[in-house]
């Protein structure tokens, strides 16, 4: 049964893909659109590898035994990768054919920047509407207050520091820890509060190592003991190690470095990721049956919203200024 979107469109089959870097909820997402499409009569068919496997018709039908039990689950069932080939027409070109074979009327794509910017170009080139469903840690993205993946990124990084204090606390160590964000700030900046740093760097901040250096020599002169700095990794004056570097040629300190990686995109979800992650899948389904397309579904105000996808990708969103404040005024 074909449904009418606005009497213009109809929609009978969906992809979904989840593309870029994977994020702890995004198999949450592939199941809410799944049954949610399941419930409204419609086909869906999961493109796996993202981009990639749109390019060489890698695509099933999944039904909603398929998404079972995937609700825990970290990672993406339906695997991601980076496509190069998308970036050329001739790889846009394939991967519509792939399209137009298995007879996708609409495409639902899980990811972050990347993501949702070749799904941008794509939906100009040929037609296809497209719907974003943010996810990626990294919580980059305008037009929603919370990405999927962020809150258990953040709850990884936290769970990190609190062990990461206890040996700087019992050996009088400054510890510089790393932790990912690409060029945002926002895991480091809920790092720092939740985990209760001495000081933080984000990019979106310009702090000197000067100032940095500053700092220490006042927490030292407080009789401050052991510190941890929270290091964003896209932040101005170089990663965690860098820095330690540099702050060691001026101190007398035991300096340690810990770079977190790629545990805070592994791991069970949160239950808030998994609501988040559920919300936005089925409005995903139900907006492109309300006739939405080349948009981002988000959430502002605890409300789920629509933004287009240009203004997704092009502009900045920044942390909360009182936020930062906020921490430096804890962290003293």
């Amino acid at each position: 049964m074909s449904k009418e979107n606005n009497g213009e469109r109809k929609i009978n089959r969906i992809a979904v893909f989840t593309s870029g870097g994977d994020a702890p909820g995004m198999n949450a997402a592939i199941r809410a659109v799944v049954r949610t499409a399941a419930f409204h009569d419609l086909h869906v068919y999961g493109v796996a590898r993202g981009y990639e496997g749109m390019i060489d018709g890698d695509f099933s039908r999944l039904e909603s035994r398929d998404v079972a039990n995937i609700i825990q689950r970290g990672g993406t069932i339906l695997k991601t990768a980076r496509s190069q080939r998308f970036m050329t027409p001739e790889g846009r070109k394939a991967a519509y054919d792939s399209l137009l074979a298995f007879e996708i009327d609409a495409c639902i794509a899980i990811g972050g920047n990347g993501t949702f910017t070749g799904a941008s170009v794509f939906s100009k080139e040929y037609g296809i509407p497209f719907i974003g469903i943010p996810g990626t840690i990294d919580n980059d993205l305008y037009g929603t207050e919370l990405t999927i993946g962020f809150d258990t990124a953040v709850n990884t990084a936290i769970e990190a520091v609190d062990k990461i204090r206890d040996t700087a606390d019992s050996h009088n160590r400054l510890f510089f820890v790393e932790v990912m964000g690409r060029n945002s700030g926002f895991i480091a900046l809920s790092t720092a509060i939740g985990g209760g740093a001495g000081s933080l760097l984000i990019p979106e901040v310009d702090t000197s190592l000067e100032d940095l250096i500053d700092t220490i020599r006042l927490s030292a002169k407080r009789k401050k003991l052991f510190s941890v700095v929270i290091v964003a990794e896209g932040n101005k004056i170089g990663g965690a190690a860098t820095i330690a570097q540099k702050v060691k040629e001026q101190f007398d300190y035991d300096i340690r470095v810990a770079i977190i990686g790629h545990l805070q995109r592994g791991g069970s979800p949160s239950a808030i990721d998994r609501l988040l992650a559920s919300r936005l899948g089925y409005r995903a389904v139900t907006g492109l049956l309300d006739g939405k397309e080349n948009v981002m579904v988000g959430l502002q105000d605890n409300k789920v919203s629509f933004t287009p996808l240009k203004d997704a990708i092009s502009k900045e969103k920044k942390p909360d200024q009182d936020l930062i404040k906020m921490a430096e005024i804890l962290a003293t």
